[in-house]
């Protein structure tokens, strides 16, 4: 009895884990990671959709802004713009010039209409986004929406 008492506090001294313990460790981490890297993606592009829909209700505001500044004339269309951080909306005679500001990756269209009656049309989305593309129909007024249109661009959406 003594024999395997000493055996024991011998062994005791030699305190380690073992390459199973070291496997069974290093499997769940790979297995909490494989999770967790996908939710992570889903929410940047999220956050990214966002984004672009946050950026073209801002530029609504800024459009209705500027009509009012301008003697109730909106701006002439804006080429698309891609990698720029805002837009400068031309003052018109004696009004006051305007600025749109984006998000980065954000791309914004406008296209003017001119009437009767006179209304507008705004396009964007985010590059590191899901793709999604954002529009506001100022007439129909109401919310920004996803766009439904199949080939999206910034002129056509």
């Amino acid at each position: 009895m003594q024999d395997i008492i000493s055996r024991l506090r011998a062994k005791k001294q030699d305190e380690g884990f073992t390459l199973i313990e070291l496997l069974v460790v290093v499997v769940i981490i790979g297995v909490l990671v494989a999770i967790a890297v996908p939710v992570y993606l889903n929410y940047r592009q999220g956050a990214a959709d966002k984004s672009a829909q946050s950026d073209v209700r801002g530029a609504v505001s800024a459009i209705e802004q500027y009509y009012t500044n301008n003697g109730n004339t909106y701006p002439a269309t804006i080429a698309s713009t891609t990698g720029a951080t805002s837009i400068t909306l031309a003052a018109q005679t004696n009004g006051t010039a305007g600025t749109i500001t984006l998000s980065d990756k954000t791309q914004l269209g406008y296209n003017y209409v001119a009437g009767p009656p006179t209304t507008y049309v705004l396009c964007g989305n985010n590059t590191g986004g899901s793709g999604k593309w954002y529009k506001y129909d100022s007439a129909g007024g109401g919310s920004v929406k996803a766009s439904t249109v199949t080939t999206p661009s910034l002129t056509a959406c």
